[in-house]
């Protein structure tokens, strides 16, 4: 009995040794967590600094999303180049195509409550719709979600001459009359953001709101997304970031990308902590808190693959489907002048990264890629520096034959440092083109198809310097050898007709 009387008042004692070796072992886990947050802070923050100066990005705010939930935000750089105005993550931007998969979660909500159907027609909606092709009347709301419509692209937003009114969206699409469609509805996939400026206004017919009421009512109010909007007049004035493009050294833009006819294309204004609730949203299947957005199994439809997109990905309702180092992702990005954007999930995480930035040259999906990678334990890649840097810069102080000099001394250098893709050279031309340096373009472009003497785009692009300048005969010739590399280049065809006629 002593033994025994004993042994049950040691116990006690024993429970308060176990209890404490747990709690300290706890506590060792606790610091191990915060060390490796600290030390993914550590990392992350020292990359995304060598980017923007190597990129010369004038800033840049990033969410991460662990776990369903937020568990870093930070901005980096300045607003805008002339005030200096640090970015926070309360900082708005234009966020440009990721406004899409909003505009597709509202199409499901309607379908969902009887409004509509995902293969309905868009005539069914909208009867005045109509283009300059009788196979209009067979494109539905599934096709126009998954781009596989044949409508083409928009090729100029007038983000010049912004229209604000309740009509404009209506009117955009009355006047899509003389619009001819790329392929039969359904035959293949085509990106378009026409087809979503077609949705907004259907989405408007159903639900008896403008497209910008019913997004605001039915999902950003839901998510207390209290900072966005899809109409710039409401976005707070003091929260907006500046537009900055490249005019041979990054600059500010005179043109700000708004135009109330591509708001369900393109123009959600919104900051990172905002997005990190549109990202728990989705990443829970639909509910954040208590409000739900959409039944749990008509993510089956917004997530599937619908039709693949080259390059081992496929598209869903809206989103882009892929993977990331065997982790499967769905993911929209998107770019208008002066503004860039990514917001990727990886579902089987629950996990997020959201990137927005007010620099169109950043290269986001570079940084995209780090982050995920930091996140999964790999160290991150750091992009390249531009060949446009130091050759926009020369352009500024010296003559074109002097910055075709620096490119080919880089090259034969073999300054791996630098990117000496074929776009970087096809860029910079554009840009003396719209600066109406229009003969140092064609020495630019001339240069990129001596480097690049395979890549059809080489020769599109200086046909089309050749044709602004005047020189018909040239233009001719080099769309004739961009339509031999490439004989599905409609760009070349289109641009044939016109010169031979």
């Amino acid at each position: 009995m002593k033994h025994q009387i004993n042994h049950w008042r040691r116990l006690p004692g024993v429970i308060v040794l176990i209890a404490a070796i747990l709690f300290f072992c706890q506590g060792d886990a606790k610091t191990n967590d915060m060390r490796d947050s600290l030390d993914f802070e550590s990392k992350l923050d020292s990359y995304i600094q060598q980017v923007m100066e190597t990129h010369e990005i004038p800033g840049l705010a990033i969410g991460i999303i662990k776990h369903a939930e937020l568990k870093y935000a930070k901005g980096f750089g300045v607003k805008s180049i002339k005030t200096y105005e640090p970015v926070t993550t309360k900082s708005l931007f234009h966020t440009a195509s990721v406004s899409k998969p909003f505009l597709a979660t509202a199409i499901m909500q309607l379908a969902e409550r009887g409004k509509l159907n995902i293969d309905d027609s868009v005539v069914r909606h909208l009867p005045y719709f109509k283009l300059n092709d009788d196979r209009y009347r067979k494109i539905t709301l599934h096709q126009l979600l998954t781009h596989t419509s044949g409508l083409p692209d928009i090729r100029d937003y007038h983000w010049d001459q912004p229209e604000y009114d309740d009509e404009s969206l209506e009117r955009y699409v009355r006047n899509l009359q003389d619009v001819e469609l790329l392929f039969d509805p359904g035959k293949r996939w085509s990106y378009s953001n026409m087809a979503f400026e077609i949705l907004g206004d259907v989405i408007a017919k159903v639900s008896g709101q403008n497209f910008e009421a019913y997004i605001e009512n039915n999902i950003l109010i839901p998510l207390e997304m209290q900072s966005s909007t899809f109409l710039k007049t409401e976005a707070a004035e003091e929260l907006c970031t500046c537009p900055h493009v490249f005019k041979l050294i990054p600059s500010t833009s005179g043109t700000y990308p708004y135009h109330r006819a591509h708001a369900p294309s393109s123009n959600l204004y919104s900051n990172v902590i905002d997005l990190a609730k549109w990202a728990i949203a989705n990443l829970n299947r639909g509910v954040y808190r208590e409000q739900t957005l959409l039944l749990a199994s008509t993510y089956n439809s917004l997530w599937e693959n619908q039709t693949d997109i080259g390059n081992n990905e496929g598209i869903g309702y809206s989103w882009f489907l892929g993977k990331h180092r065997g982790r499967q992702t769905v993911w929209h990005g998107g770019r208008d002048t002066g503004f860039c954007s990514q917001f990727v999930m990886l579902p089987e995480d629950s996990s997020a990264v959201i990137l927005l930035c007010n620099y169109d040259c950043a290269p986001l999906d570079a940084i995209k890629d780090a982050l995920l990678d930091l996140m999964a334990g790999y160290e991150p890649v750091s992009p390249k520096t531009p060949m446009i840097i130091p050759l926009g810069k020369c352009l500024l102080e010296n003559d074109i034959q002097a910055t075709i000099a620096l490119y080919k001394e880089l090259r034969s250098n073999r300054l791996y440092q630098y990117n000496f893709q074929e776009e970087q050279l096809n860029f910079l031309g554009y840009q003396l083109l719209g600066m109406n340096r229009t003969s140092d373009a064609v020495e630019i472009f001339k240069l990129n198809a001596e480097t690049y003497p395979d890549a059809f785009n080489t020769y599109d692009s200086l046909g089309e310097a050749y044709m602004v300048l005047g020189n018909n005969k040239s233009a001719i010739k080099n769309y004739e050898k961009s339509l031999k590399l490439n004989p599905q280049n409609l760009n070349a065809i289109e641009k044939l007709k016109a010169l031979r006629k």
